[in-house]
């Protein structure tokens, strides 16, 4: 029989007055055994992450703590082990990829040094050895330009890679157990494949066990040898991959599997002739030092071509530091850049001061991709929200009611106005961010991984109502993502960016259908679980080896 590494029983964790329920989590039972994937799947605030964080000692206390059960770790029991004996066990013995790492990382370190902590405080090696360690584990997450990168800050690297960074940082001592909370969220497809094979190696190679936390059903096919799905904090179903994705029991687990989007050709759309809302011409950006101390400098974007009509969805897609989040910031204003003219209704305002364009900004809003890092953490939720139409001259009685009216659209209740960024998950942060860009009412919308973080069942509620706002206030969207199952539901063109440059752009079902450009048809076929229904029936040496 396969040891079991961590046995959790009866687990509750109590939650503070006013929050939606009194427990995030009841009564969970959920035995991780050595070298197996148990995937942890349910809706944003399902209390997913929740069970991550008690393992790991990590819960908000004392506002958010353990109320009941037993984490049995190798005999000990993690729920009344002290601080001090939690240091020992964290990074060491247990590892977790969290699921922002623009938040868990350091901001005021290097990524090699950063790594380099790790390594001096919990092995013995000299500093020679650990250098060369460290660049082997940027090298093992696939990173290019390993001693680079560990001189670079954490803000200096794409979404992609700063996710990458934390895998590798969480991979350095090879735990005896991993808990992933999202941790291919913010990666393209190519590097998602890399990853979910890199932790299968681990798993195989050292007996890890590992708790994959994950709304993404194609990855679950790909890498899951069991399953447990929560609802509202309750274990509603468990079992093997095949039986929970391909017989499901319970009607939650259905209704989740019945809201994935599907990996096929969309229906042929009329090419549009309305105006153009944005043009970009021969944009140029360059990150990198170029001043006292010189430096190499980065070619994020190199004549970079892109028009956005009136009523229009163009997604934006591509790997991980492709340029798909610069040329986002580009086009918003959010970031100069080096060359090139940005035409908003044909308005050039590539080279306008930030007072100049104040006019311009209610006109482009911008969902980010981290919604974490974007949403004050001092400020409550409703002025968040109502920030902006206050600052553009709305009263504030009639900006906070129509906050409260944008939290419902966006699937929150409104009384959730007057609580903070961090009483909220990951997937409900993000649904706040859309709310604060659909604030201004803006014609044109620059959408960054706006579902990334979401759930399947939720991510059709955004998708959906992003489609409803769209279609009556005819919105334009620049849409990014690195979901081509996404890019394929919602966008009418698709452009293709790869090393800071567009390879090919054409409508959504063209690009599906006969893709011109290798790269393309590589995207597309790196897709996690492109034919999970089928796959999951299939025995799991069969699934890891297909």
């Amino acid at each position: 029989m396969t040891t079991t590494v961590l046995d959790i029983e009866k687990l509750s964790i109590g939650l503070p007055p006013g929050a939606d329920r009194a427990q995030a989590v009841t009564d969970v039972d959920l035995a991780l055994r050595a070298g197996a994937v148990t995937c942890l799947i349910g809706e944003s605030g399902s209390g997913k992450s929740m069970v991550a964080r008690a393992i790991l000692g990590l819960l908000p206390k004392p506002h958010v703590r353990i109320a009941g059960g037993r984490l049995l770790f190798e005999g000990q029991d993690l729920a009344a082990i002290d601080e001090r004996g939690m240091r020992a066990i964290r990074g060491a013995r247990i590892a977790m990829i969290f699921q922002e790492p623009m938040t868990a990382l350091n901001p005021l370190h290097t990524i090699g040094r950063q790594l380099d902590e790790i390594l001096r405080i919990h092995t013995t090696t000299g500093r020679a050895a650990r250098r060369d360690r460290i660049l082997a584990l940027l090298d093992s997450v696939h990173l290019p330009d390993p001693a680079r990168l560990a001189r670079a800050f954490p803000h200096q690297l794409s979404g992609g890679q700063r996710q990458r960074a934390m895998i590798a940082m969480a991979l350095a001592l090879k735990p005896r157990l991993l808990i992933a909370d999202e941790p291919t969220t913010a990666l393209d497809v190519t590097t998602q494949a890399q990853i979910l094979h890199l932790i299968r190696d681990l798993q195989r190679e050292h007996g890890t066990s590992v708790l994959f936390i994950t709304h993404d059903f194609g990855v679950v096919a790909d890498i899951a040898d069991s399953v447990a799905v929560l609802q509202k904090g309750r274990l509603v179903e468990q079992g093997g991959v095949a039986d929970v994705l391909g017989r499901p029991q319970h009607p939650y687990t259905r209704s989740l599997i019945a809201a994935v989007p599907k990996l096929a050709p969309p229906p042929v759309r009329p090419a549009s002739t309305a105006p153009l809302v944005v043009e970009g011409r021969k944009i140029e950006k360059a990150y990198g030092a170029r001043g006292l101390f010189g430096g190499r400098a980065i070619r994020a974007l190199a004549q970079v071509d892109v028009e956005l009509r009136r009523g229009e969805t163009l997604g934006v897609v591509g790997e991980s530091g492709s340029g798909k989040s610069t040329l986002a910031r580009a086009v918003t204003r959010l970031m100069p850049v080096d060359g090139g003219e940005i035409l908003l209704s044909g308005h050039n305002v590539a080279d306008l001061s930030r007072a100049q364009m104040r006019p311009h900004r209610k006109r482009v809003q911008m969902v980010f991709q981290d919604p974490y890092a974007s949403l004050d953490p001092r400020q409550r939720v409703i002025d968040i929200i109502a920030e902006g139409p206050i600052i553009h001259g709305t009263t504030p009685a009639v900006a906070q009611e129509e906050a409260r009216v944008l939290l419902g659209l966006v699937g929150l209740d409104p009384s959730a106005a007057r609580r903070f960024p961090h009483e909220f998950s990951g997937g409900q942060r993000q649904r706040i961010g859309i709310a604060r860009a659909l604030a201004l009412r803006p014609d044109i919308l620059v959408a960054d991984e706006p579902v990334s973080a979401l759930d399947v069942s939720v991510q059709a509620q955004i998708l959906a109502l992003l489609a409803d706002i769209k279609a009556r206030l005819q919105l334009s969207m620049l849409f990014v993502t690195h979901d081509l199952r996404v890019a394929l539901q919602v966008c009418d063109r698709i452009a293709v960016m790869r090393q800071g440059a567009v390879v090919e752009v054409g409508p959504t079902a063209e690009i599906y259908a006969s893709p011109k450009h290798p790269y393309t048809a590589a995207l597309f076929a790196a897709v996690p679980g492109a034919d999970w229904q089928e796959r999951a029936s299939r025995p799991i040496h069969e699934r890891t080896h297909a």
